[in-house]
């Protein structure tokens, strides 16, 4: 039997098709077994976060059985008016709530990526920092992803766009219609840590 690309595999995965596997544990090689003993994905519900300082995205999904679900998701859209400082406490109070409203246990982020313009990158990381200390003091656990392993994981291409991130999150969760730019990063990045988590 020809061996299938993980690209092929994560395809499968997505359209609900049945993947092949040997039906005697025996009969399959060592390293196999071993990665299929492996646990990876995380079931639980979910928060994903696309940090931005005048337009976070958020989404919780419930990711606790299959088919995975969107419970909510909002961007926190701020007006240039607005102070830095007082963003960041509207995106902590935002993520407060979702994150106690639905019982979320579990978050993932996009990591920092590199930027040339300086103060774009230093509002990232505060409205990063924002939410992760928000999470922090909820004791939920979080997981950090680059955006390439993010668009991989849901895509199956590192490079998709975001209008592709949002068609496949449309597909996968079921959706009657694309969620806006923001709230779809931030589905998809709940999305990759429930399929590729260590927990």
């Amino acid at each position: 039997m020809a061996r299938k690309s993980s690209r092929s595999l994560w395809t499968a995965k997505l359209s609900g098709a049945p993947l092949e596997r040997s039906l005697d544990p025996a009969k399959r090689p060592r390293k196999v077994a071993a990665a299929l003993s492996a646990v990876r994905g995380c079931r639980a519900i979910i928060l994903g976060i696309d940090p931005s300082l005048r337009g976070t995205g958020l989404a919780v999904i419930d990711a606790r059985r299959e088919p995975m679900r969107l419970l909510a998701s909002v961007t926190v859209k701020l007006a240039p008016k607005l102070a830095a400082f007082e963003c960041l406490g509207q995106i902590a109070d935002a993520v407060e709530k979702l994150a106690r409203v639905h019982g979320v246990t579990q978050a993932a982020i996009e990591e920092t990526i590199y930027v040339q313009n300086f103060r774009t990158a230093q509002a990232m990381g505060a409205s990063r920092g924002a939410a992760l200390s928000v999470l922090a003091r909820l004791g939920v656990k979080v997981g950090e992803y680059a955006p390439k392993r993010i668009k991989m994981a849901v895509t199956g291409h590192g490079a998709a766009s975001k209008e592709q991130v949002g068609r496949m999150i449309k597909s996968v969760l079921s959706l009657p219609e694309e969620l806006p730019l923001d709230e779809s990063d931030a589905a998809a990045a709940a999305l990759c840590h429930a399929y590729t988590a260590t927990v």
